[in-house]
């Protein structure tokens, strides 16, 4: 049975569907000894390589992991001068380029990440029509009214494109600063600060605190890893199709 090359490549852990039609439009991959074309299919008879490898798809036990993310991580695996990645906390025991970030965080944003040694499983997290949302806690300095919840909720053209909240929850307020509990379903890049940019509000931290169905346990340290449990996988699988 044949299959989208991009798809076999994300199968065999190289990346997300995305980034490995990239892979393929740039040239790099390789389909019997001739440079792949976007568009191709293969079969298991099929030599792929990638690297200089031959690339074969393991029957692997899909595993996701969970990441407190520190401030002043990159969600990248590129590094730029001195500046810590995200693939810098994860375990050694699994060869660190296959796990796959399901969704990324600026900079400077902190909290939950997630990964995932599956190119399928992270393209379902990160497909918008499956409507995995996620919950942000956000504090900010400037004045909130009532009118400006009801545009964060309603929508917000920013850059040729509608950016909104699903849900927005006041908090304690400390002087000019305030704490907001958010929802959105999209994973626009910045979506959260351009938002309150947008109505005058100065975000000075931001931290994600669920994805889905899946919370950022209170438990887990900032830059520390936790296996999901197979509840956990199952119930990510899942939440989409319920929403």
């Amino acid at each position: 049975m044949s299959e989208r090359l991009q798809k076999y490549l994300a199968k065999a852990g190289i990346g997300s569907r995305r980034s490995c039609e990239t892979l393929i439009h740039q040239g790099k991959v390789i389909v019997n000894g001739e440079v792949a074309k976007i568009g191709s299919s293969v079969t298991d008879t099929d030599v792929v390589e990638f690297d200089n490898k031959v690339i074969r798809v393991k029957e692997d036990i899909l595993k996701v992991l969970m990441l407190n993310k520190p401030e002043g991580v990159l969600s990248s695996s590129a590094r730029e001068k001195n500046i810590p990645i995200v693939y810098d906390y994860l375990p050694n025991s699994f060869n660190q380029r296959n796990w796959i970030s399901i969704g990324r965080l600026d900079i400077n944003t902190s909290g939950l990440m997630l990964f995932t040694n599956d190119g399928g499983f992270a393209n379902h997290c990160m497909h918008p029509s499956n409507t995995l949302d996620r919950e942000y806690l956000v504090r900010a300095r400037g004045e909130f009214t009532l009118e400006k919840k009801k545009q964060m909720l309603s929508g917000i053209m920013i850059e040729d494109q509608i950016h909104k909240f699903t849900d927005v929850v006041e908090g304690e307020k400390n002087g000019t600063n305030q704490w907001f509990s958010v929802c959105l379903v999209s994973g626009k890049n910045r979506e959260v600060r351009k938002i309150f940019q947008s109505l005058d509000l100065e975000v000075s931290r931001l931290k994600r605190t669920r994805f889905g169905p899946i919370f950022l346990p209170s438990t887990l340290q900032k830059g520390k890893v936790k296996e999901l449990e197979e509840s956990d996988i199952d119930a990510l699988k899942n939440y989409g199709k319920k929403s």
